[in-house]
């Protein structure tokens, strides 16, 4: 199942392991990334705490915790290699795995249909 939030971050959901990334809009908006500042495996946040930074050639965004957890695995990858925010931000370029710990968050999240309206409007 794949979500979105208002801060332009994709989840998708398998169980009770989100997987987060930014969504073609963000990183189309941010231009080229630079740098992501990802967080600690272990780290507990709670839903909308900052979790990271992405840096591109215009500016700086935070990275919101779209819901409330515990961070499980960052994307190496993307931190030796920020372009694939870029490149494939709704696949490779995954920023964070986090295990829910409040599933009921899912139900403030947007779904497609309502993320596409939102994004263009």
């Amino acid at each position: 199942m794949m979500k979105y939030t208002e801060d332009h971050e994709w989840v998708s959901i398998e169980g009770d392991i989100a997987t987060v990334g930014i969504t073609v809009h963000a990183q189309d908006a941010l231009g080229d990334v630079v740098f992501v500042d990802l967080p600690a495996v272990g780290s507990r946040f709670a839903q909308k705490e900052t979790a990271g930074v992405v840096e591109s050639v215009k500016a700086a965004a935070d990275v919101y915790m779209p819901l409330s957890g515990e961070v499980l695995e960052v994307n190496e990858a993307l931190r030796s290699d920020p372009s694939l925010a870029n490149t494939d931000p709704m696949g490779t370029g995954w920023f964070f795995r986090l295990r829910m710990s409040d599933t009921a968050q899912l139900a403030a999240l947007l779904d497609e249909t309502a993320y596409a309206k939102f994004s263009n409007a």
